[in-house]
């Protein structure tokens, strides 16, 4: 599961480079960035919790 976070917010990261230099997309790329820059510290502050 946290393979498929970490999978999701890396095709959104190049999803958000993609639209940021098309500017096709408008906000709601920026939108899904912050989401998976949650899901990353998410998953990193859970990480760090069972370790």
């Amino acid at each position: 599961m946290g393979n498929l976070l970490y999978i999701v917010a890396v095709v959104l990261v190049i999803a958000w480079l993609v639209g940021f230099i098309g500017y096709s997309a408008g906000g709601i790329i920026h939108i899904l960035l912050v989401i998976a820059v949650i899901a990353i510290l998410f998953q990193v502050i859970q990480g760090r919790r069972i370790a």
